[in-house]
């Protein structure tokens, strides 16, 4: 599903370089969930971005579900991002003016999805996060918890294969992150490949698969017992 190869990132400004990523081999298989980790710093949001088509990685290649995305233009990427990738961020980023279903409804339209299909989508993702009731409500009418997973229904709806999410508990306390952290790897049963960034090591535990990020190179690979894979028909 995602498969790097020497994949590297140089940041170049006023004659200085600043490597951001060195030499990066990984793959992630498809229904597989992705811990990474490692010290502020160290290039893990670099290698997200990168993995969620939003930079551009400077040598090596880049494959996401067979694509090598390397010499993409810009129309091409973000055709694929759209198609086969959906974010979650620390911040909820949510349309304080918008309710929920027009909250989720905002990226559909930018696809171009026809009003019946947008609306399916939305009951459907809503419902799979547990605030079906909610619709009509406000993103200030809700938890931090419930925010979140508005945000993530919102990248549910695009059906994408592959869930990138950066720091998704960050600003929740511990048992919203816990409720955020089971709604994940309920969607990763379901199907859904998911590499989230973390610094909460409670959170990595719970993946099937650790990465370890130091100074732009991968460092260590830690698999669980019972890796979260799903069998994809």
């Amino acid at each position: 599903m995602i498969r790097m190869k020497s994949l590297s990132k140089v940041y170049r400004t006023h004659m200085i370089e600043t490597h951001a990523l060195r030499g990066i081999e990984i793959e992630v298989k498809e229904g597989e969930f992705v811990a990474v980790t490692g010290p502020s710093g160290s290039g893990k949001t670099t290698f997200l971005n990168i993995a969620g088509l939003l930079e551009e990685h400077t040598g090596g290649d880049y494959f996401l579900d067979d694509v090598n995305v390397t010499g993409l233009n810009d129309s091409q990427r973000s055709r694929l991002r759209n198609e086969k990738l959906g974010f979650i961020f620390q911040g909820f980023n949510l349309i304080p003016d918008l309710n929920l279903f027009d909250n989720v409804d905002v990226p559909l339209r930018y696809r171009g999805f026809p009003a019946s299909e947008r609306k399916r989508r939305i009951e459907e993702a809503l419902g799979q996060v547990g605030l079906s009731s909610r619709m009509k409500h406000f993103p200030a009418e809700l938890s931090g918890g419930q925010q979140q997973r508005v945000a993530i229904a919102r990248a549910l709806a695009g059906s994408p294969k592959v869930l990138l999410a950066d720091e998704p508990t960050g600003n929740l306390d511990t048992q919203m992150a816990r409720g955020v952290m089971e709604l994940l790897e309920e969607i990763n049963h379901k199907g859904t490949t998911i590499l989230m960034v973390t610094h909460d090591p409670e959170l990595a535990a719970r993946a099937a698969r650790n990465v370890h990020i130091v100074d732009g190179l991968v460092t260590d690979f830690v698999r669980r017992e019972s890796p979260t894979l799903v069998a994809v028909a």
